[in-house]
């Protein structure tokens, strides 16, 4: 063959290579857009009864008032309350509205219902620096009473964390409970993530001992432990996190902590009760509300960062191991009030924005 002819036949062979590659990479923008658009689409079906709940009654409120007065703010603060948003957030939210209304010399009501939502975006809003433990080797403590998802929450956020390419250790610290250990093992082999557990009843500080040590030998990169949730008996509670902590600082004094509370959406203003509770006894970083898909009581996610200054970082809206999300508040909003979201907000935008994060 001509030099010639050899060197056409490699330039043909690199450049269908290198169309190939292209197709394949547009092929994989294409499906991870349309992955976000379906967990869009999940987030906004679990919101539906609180949308209902909230979202009409403020519809109502906008369309039954021609001017903005004091009866109308009255008003939105009733609404607001009655979707578990909470007193804290709901007065935070409308002062807010109050000062926009004044510096935009808004007249008609229905003017400002943008602003409204704006304002309620603006109120949960968290910081990406919130989870930078995913990036770091950390030791994740999470807490919360039994019956909130919690044992679940673990086993989902194990396979999240392993799906980014994380080595994660999970620790069955629970071991009061009747097969939780059993529970979380079958999660485990879900998120198809190694496990250190205890027979039950064995001292919970043990377990721990023993999944630090085995974390550091295996060059783990996240160690997550589930822990007991028996708040009756509170002065016992206490003292076996403060046992976990201790050894976590003597055995591994160099690793990021988060301590994450687990909550149940339904319970509205209950879930509150339960933070505190626990944020006596342990300093909560962040917060896992679950159970959003079909509860009226959403709201609850908004009146949580505003009366514990603590993130909510993970939202679950479904059973599978997918379903819990990272939380995301321009998402959570758009969903909630229904509005159209941007192509900016479901595809990350043209000018390198920040993506809705729909990991």
């Amino acid at each position: 063959m001509r030099k010639g002819s050899r060197n056409e036949s490699m330039e043909e062979r690199h450049s269908m290579e290198e169309k190939h590659s292209m197709e394949e990479e547009r092929s994989g923008e294409v499906s991870q857009k349309e992955e976000k658009k379906g967990l869009f689409a999940r987030l906004k079906q679990g919101l539906a009864k609180t949308r209902d709940s909230i979202v009409r009654g403020i519809d109502s409120v906008f369309s039954g008032f021609s001017a903005i007065t004091d009866d109308f703010y009255e008003e939105l603060e009733e609404i607001l309350i009655m979707g578990d948003i909470g007193i804290n957030a709901t007065t935070q939210i409308l002062e807010r509205l109050k000062v926009k209304v004044k510096e935009q010399h808004v007249k008609a009501p229905q003017e400002c219902k943008q602003l409204l939502i704006d304002g309620i975006r603006e109120q949960m809003s968290v910081d990406e620096a919130a989870y930078d433990f995913e990036k770091e080797q950390s030791v994740i403590m999470v807490i919360g009473v039994n019956g909130v998802g919690k044992t679940t929450s673990v086993g989902k956020l194990a396979g999240k964390l392993k799906s980014q390419g994380r080595k994660v250790l999970i620790a069955a610290a629970d071991t009061f409970r009747a097969a939780a250990g059993d529970q979380l093992a079958e999660w485990a082999r879900r998120a198809d993530v190694p496990m250190i557990g205890g027979n039950e009843g064995a001292d919970p500080a043990s377990v721990v001992y023993d999944a630090v040590n085995a974390a550091k030998a295996r060059g783990v990169d996240i160690l997550l432990i589930d822990t007991a949730g028996r708040l009756h008996n509170k002065k016992n509670l206490m003292e076996e996190l403060r046992k976990m902590n201790r050894i976590i600082d003597k055995e591994f004094p160099d690793a990021h902590r988060e301590n994450l509370i687990v909550l149940d959406g339904t319970t509205g203003q209950n879930a509150l009760v339960q933070a505190r509770e626990f944020g006596g006894v342990a300093e909560l970083t962040g917060i896992i509300l679950t159970k959003l898909d079909g509860t009226a009581k959403g709201g609850i996610a908004v009146a949580i960062q505003s009366e514990l200054h603590v993130p909510v970082k993970y939202i679950g809206v479904g059973e599978s191991i997918d379903d819990l999300q990272k939380f995301d508040s321009d998402a959570f909003v758009t969903a909630l009030f229904d509005v159209k979201p941007d192509e900016d907000e479901t595809d990350g935008g043209q000018d390198g924005e920040r993506e809705a994060d729909w990991e």
